[in-house]
């Protein structure tokens, strides 16, 4: 997967600023007051710096914009980053400033002079999160990348607090790099074999293959894939750091590798967009990896379904009948609509097999959801305001766009089926709320459950705060930051 770019602390050494190679960043808080390593630069470049505090330019600028000196007298660095942030700024800024940072140094070495200022983590974090590009099917590979060097005034301080934020950066990473890949790659098999690997950091993998997801009567998962040549498999991921005995949050997510629509097919237009229709299963994996590398104390089970939605033969058609694992019989009005006959399953299996506290299932569902939310938002359904709530606070912190939306019977009501229990889509009107009323039929009663459909934020056309243009890691925040504040053992 992608690597996290080299990135250490150390104490503020001045002598070395003069030859440092790249670029060199210094903060500088609005009234333009210069700290020692900023003194330093401003020194070495003749009053250069003084002069660009005292502009009316960065008299504008806003917590944590970068403002560039480019070929700077007296420096071997080939730019001076000057960084607008107070020594209070919030996190915000100072992931903002981070993320600049690394946007302006491409592949170059980066020296940040961060002082004594105390969210040395967080612009170390908005690096991390920024410094990402998917190469791995370039013929030409990029020269290496340089590595970032942060001097402050604590710098064992700030190593031990950027620690689990790099573990949820990696944890972005992965996800990035599950949506990105295309789907002659990211197979069915080569999606499990991904997430087998994970075993090695401590979390307990199992692979479900389609003669056991067969006995365990999965079969709304089992006909959507029924068209591909690809196997279908559901592969679960524990992580067992919380109290023996505890119930553990249950982690669903939509694995799609590829949605042609199926019988139901997709304009051509576009849908080689579809690679990332695993996107949910993307987030999930994203988590998992994060929770294990920072040895989250909480228990949290992640499932993913696998699947390939293809026309062929054997397909499943419009107007099909499949009985779920729950019971419940499903009247297929369009087989594009099938990532909830995917999570539907596991969903239930999620429930039977490790009876969690509580549920969040993930998916790049509809694309109502963009007509509704755009690509600022994911879409949050739940039936319980605390889970709700408490996540909604989580994608705040995290800046990671996240709206709730309604469920009602009346939605409900536009699923019912002439010849079976359900029908597996509602008509146009309401299509993301009707597909969340879908799923909400497979939550058991008194369980705690949360639908994002992320159909909106997982993969973008254009860069986001933390993320370059493609996927976004979106969510692989916000949930670990959900499971530190309501499942984490004290």
């Amino acid at each position: 997967m992608t690597a996290l770019t080299p990135l250490t602390f150390a104490e503020t050494q001045i002598d070395e600023i003069a030859k440092a190679k790249g670029r060199v960043a210094v903060c500088v808080d609005p009234e333009g007051r210069l700290d020692v390593g900023a003194r330093r630069v401003n020194k070495l470049t003749r009053g250069a710096l003084a002069r660009l505090v005292e502009s009316e330019a960065f008299s504008q600028a806003k917590p944590g914009s970068v403002t560039t000196m480019a070929y700077p007298a007296g420096l071997e660095a080939e730019a001076v980053d000057v960084i607008c942030l107070p020594k209070s700024a919030d996190q915000t800024a100072a992931r903002k400033a981070g993320a600049a940072l690394a946007k302006n140094r491409g592949k170059a070495d980066l020296l940040v002079l961060a002082g004594s200022f105390r969210r040395v983590a967080q612009i170390a974090y908005g690096i991390a999160m920024r410094d990402y590009t998917f190469e791995d099917h370039k013929s030409a590979p990029s020269k290496a990348e340089g590595a970032v060097r942060i001097m402050c005034s604590k710098p064992e301080d700030a190593q031990a607090e950027a620690a689990p934020l790099m573990a949820i950066a990696e944890g972005a990473h992965m996800t990035r790099d599950l949506v990105n890949a295309p789907a002659n790659v990211l197979t069915t098999t080569n999606f499990a074999e991904r997430l087998e690997e994970m075993s090695a950091l401590g979390l307990k993998v199992e692979v479900l293959d389609e003669d056991q997801l067969t006995s365990l009567g999965m079969n709304t998962l089992l006909c959507v894939g029924q068209g591909s040549d690809s196997p279908s498999k559901v592969v679960v991921m524990r992580w067992d750091g919380g109290k023996k005995g505890d119930a553990p949050l249950a982690l669903v997510g939509k694995g799609v590798v590829f949605d042609t629509g199926g019988i139901s097919l997709k304009p051509g237009a576009g849908m080689e967009d579809m690679t990332m229709d695993m996107g949910g299963a993307g987030v999930v994996a994203g988590v998992m990896r994060s929770l294990a590398l920072r040895k989250a104390k909480a228990n949290v089970v992640g499932l993913v379904g696998i699947v390939e939605n293809m026309p062929s033969g054997n397909a499943v058609r419009p107007g099909d009948v499949i009985t779920s694992m729950k019971g419940d019989t499903v009247e297929v009005i369009n087989t594009d609509a099938e990532g909830r006959l995917v999570l539907c399953d596991v969903m239930w299996y999620a429930q039977e097999e490790f009876k969690p506290a509580a549920m969040i299932d993930l998916a790049t569902l509809t694309g109502a959801i963009i007509v509704g939310l755009g690509h600022e938002n994911a879409g949050v359904f739940s039936n319980d305001d605390a889970l709700c709530n408490a996540f909604l606070k989580a994608a705040q912190t995290e800046g990671e766009g996240a709206w709730r939306m309604p469920l009602g019977q009346a939605y409900d009501d536009l699923l019912k089926s002439r010849i079976a229990d359900m029908k597996n889509i509602g008509g146009r009107a309401a299509g993301s709320v009707t597909a969340a009323q879908f799923l909400q039929r497979f939550v058991q009663d008194g369980v705690p459950w949360i639908h994002l459909d992320i159909a909106g934020v997982a993969s973008v056309k254009a860069e986001t705060a933390l993320a370059p243009t493609g996927a976004t890691g979106w969510g692989v925040a916000a949930l670990n930051r959900l499971i530190s504040n309501m499942f984490e053992a004290d």
